[in-house]
């Protein structure tokens, strides 16, 4: 009988075990195929033939999948070449692996999409699942990882705005993920329970930093309020393009950068004279099973289970995405999208969601993005 395999790719996410678990649920149950199997640490993996067998794994441990960040399997941001894509397909030959499932954000569709074209003809079948709390995967109307995230960023900027109106003396800068597309940073927006709440300004990647306009808007919300709290995106760029933080170390095609949030709340203290601190999750973020959204978790689960479906079909080089329907309440259907509608497009933020100068959401943002977080978050006490 032949086989399957799934396959992570590039960052964690707090339900990417949800899809794993459901892929992996879908393909034992289905009967039809023999041995399912995940790669040990992505497409390195598998082209060393490091395979886990999940046949071999005690139930108890996949029972856990679902509340367990991060992958159990283990990913990757490999560097592929062409070579690499035919040395997979012959490797899948070997294993008698006729499905595979791809679970990961851009590079990872891309990644998808080359398998594919090689194993057009070899009787192989490669489907991709969509993550990335960056929730920058195109066509898709979001994408599982981003929704726990955006929980994450709501819940803990609406504690830190509270911290910070209690002892109004300084203003907070925290950096969120998300170097090209301001979803995660926008999504802190709905902290705010009541008019005056923090966040008090947003700067996502989308709209160009302009230091001088950025230091006016602070001092006047701290001679205002006192406290401050302005959530900042670690990819922020001047008009010219450039980082408003320059690269610190570069090796291979990975480039690393220096802290906004702190590169910006030492401005706000050099500038101003002002007290200023920054906090900077990073991948806390993305790793809190604490703040997981019920909903991101179902919607991981569900498109894993859709995409192994296809595969068992006969569908190949295809993305399953997510289509809100239209109604009273939230709901979304998924679909299949040719994959090369997905490969390496990229989705930002669009002008309806932002306001015009860039520093806030419309409400048209936060409609949308209220029902991705899941139930509502703890409310605060607030006596004047």
């Amino acid at each position: 009988m032949d086989n399957l395999i799934i396959i992570h790719g590039g960052g964690p996410t707090a339900v990417l075990n949800c899809s794993l678990y459901g892929a992996m649920d879908e393909a034992r149950r289905s009967g039809a195929v023999g041995q399912v199997f995940g790669a040990k640490g992505g497409t390195g993996g598998l082209l060393r033939e490091e395979l886990l067998d999940f046949g071999a794994v005690p139930e108890d441990q996949l029972q856990r999948l679902r509340h367990t960040p991060a992958t159990a399997i283990g990913t990757s941001r490999d560097a592929l070449e062409p070579e690499d894509y035919e040395k997979m397909a012959e490797i899948l030959q070997r294993h008698h692996i006729r499905y595979v499932l791809m679970n990961g954000g851009n590079g990872t569709m891309d990644a998808c999409g080359k398998l594919a074209a090689v194993c057009r003809d070899k009787g192989i079948f490669v489907m991709g699942i969509p993550k990335t709390m960056d929730n920058d995967i195109a066509v898709t109307d979001h994408c599982p990882g981003f929704g726990s995230v955006a929980r994450y960023m709501a819940g803990t900027v609406r504690e830190l705005a509270v911290d910070v109106r209690s002892l109004p003396i300084h203003v907070v800068v925290l950096e969120a993920l998300g170097r090209n597309a301001g979803w995660t940073t926008v999504s802190a927006a709905l902290a705010r329970e009541q008019d005056g709440d923090g966040p008090h300004l947003l700067y996502p990647p989308e709209r160009a930093f302009d230091e001088e306009e950025f230091l006016d808007r602070v001092s006047a919300l701290y001679h205002r309020l006192g406290g401050v709290v302005v959530v900042a995106s670690e990819g922020l760029r001047k008009a010219d393009g450039t980082p408003i933080v320059p690269p610190i170390f570069q090796t291979g095609r990975s480039t690393y950068f220096g802290d906004v949030s702190a590169h910006l709340a030492q401005t706000i203290v050099r500038r101003l004279g002002i007290k200023a601190r920054s906090e900077k999750p990073g991948i806390l973020a993305r790793a809190s099973i604490a703040w997981q959204s019920p909903v991101d978790a179902a919607e991981a689960e569900e498109v894993a289970r859709v995409a192994c479906r296809a595969a068992l079909a006969g569908e190949s080089g295809k993305m399953v995405g997510l289509r809100r329907l239209n109604g009273p309440g939230y709901a979304c259907e998924t679909f299949l999208i040719p994959i090369e509608e997905v490969m390496l497009g990229e989705r930002t933020l669009s002008t309806e969601y932002l306001t015009a100068d860039g520093t806030d959401v419309t409400d048209a943002f936060r409609s949308w993005c209220a029902p991705l977080l899941g139930p509502a978050l703890p409310s605060m006490a607030r006596l004047f």
